[in-house]
């Protein structure tokens, strides 16, 4: 199959064929996609029937129940959901530069930047554009880089774990995560002189869950210095639930140093003093190859990137 980045304009692309191949994912019917879409099935039939010969390949597998896609239909509707939000995102800013407003700039973030860099970035954005519209979406890098692939994101800024593809991404690497050990205010091991992980192993502790870089990264900690991991565990990542939890017990909980500085200065917890070798892997600025940055999402990163350049 020839390489041509604008096969689509001679193929005659429609957009009914992408909110079609959307429908099918959702419905995995066709009887019931083309009513989703107010068509008749042999119309949607036939436009699928067109696309797939446009493409030279199969995107749905015709099953006795249904329909599946196929990789190249994986594929295909990737695209279609990406090029149908852009189109939307058009739309919107178009209707808002209208109306005096500057757009909508969507963005993930893992907690750290979150917490530390992105509140500056967003202040020095707004007081040059006051009515530009700030979506944030603070969760963890798995979940945003899905909403990235999707086009539900301008940009996100975290990590790309190891298991996943990169490719199609943009990576610019801001900073790494070193953690700390926090406790209630008026803890006893804060009076405590040369603290050592032996002195604080047996301790009870609040960890992020099984499974998490976290809580492999500090049982590892424990590991390498010939001590047992903490038996005596509450699993959460929810700050929610882990403040009162400190405030009310003797437990200890990790987290990345520029959260626990924050929480610090509003007097919820303090942190030990002890360096744990501890760190998550760096984080940066993940962006979608050929993704076309709206003028409010280029202003964001731009901020984005000189906070971190005076911060790290």
């Amino acid at each position: 199959m020839e390489t041509n980045p604008n096969w689509f304009l001679r193929a005659r692309l429609k957009t009914r064929q992408l909110l079609l191949l959307i429908a099918l994912d959702e419905q995995r019917n066709i009887h019931r996609a083309s009513e989703e879409l107010h068509m008749t099935q042999p119309a949607a039939s036939k436009q699928l029937k067109d696309l797939e010969e446009m493409l030279g390949v199969q995107l749905f597998d015709r099953l006795p129940r249904g329909m599946e896609p196929t990789i190249y239909g994986e594929t295909m509707i990737r695209h279609a959901r990406m090029a149908l939000t852009s189109l939307s995102l058009a739309h919107e800013d178009i209707v808002a530069i209208k109306a005096g407003l500057s757009g909508q700039v969507d963005i993930g973030t893992i907690m750290t930047p979150g917490i530390s860099l992105l509140p500056v970035a967003i202040t020095r954005t707004k007081a040059q554009a006051p009515k530009l519209r700030i979506g944030v979406e603070m969760e963890q890098s798995n979940i945003l880089l899905e909403q990235l692939q999707r086009g539900r994101l301008d940009f996100m800024i975290g990590r790309i774990p190891e298991r996943q593809s990169a490719e199609g991404l943009s990576y610019e690497e801001l900073g790494d995560e070193p953690a700390c050990a926090v406790v209630r205010p008026g803890h006893p091991l804060l009076k405590a002189r040369n603290l050592s992980l032996r002195d604080i192993a047996s301790q009870p502790w609040i960890l992020p869950p099984q499974g998490s870089i976290l809580r492999a990264r500090c049982e590892l900690m424990f590991r390498r210095a010939g001590l047992e991991v903490p038996s005596n565990v509450v699993d959460t990542t929810a700050v929610l639930l882990i403040k009162p939890l400190l405030q009310q017990t003797d437990a200890l909980n990790v987290m990345p140093i520029a959260v626990a500085k924050y929480y610090e200065s509003q007097n919820v917890l303090n942190i030990l003093p002890i360096e744990l070798p501890c760190r998550m892997d760096a984080y940066g600025i993940i962006t979608v190859d050929g993704h076309i940055m709206s003028p409010g999402a280029s202003l964001l990163l731009k901020a984005v990137r000189e906070v971190a350049k005076e911060m790290y």
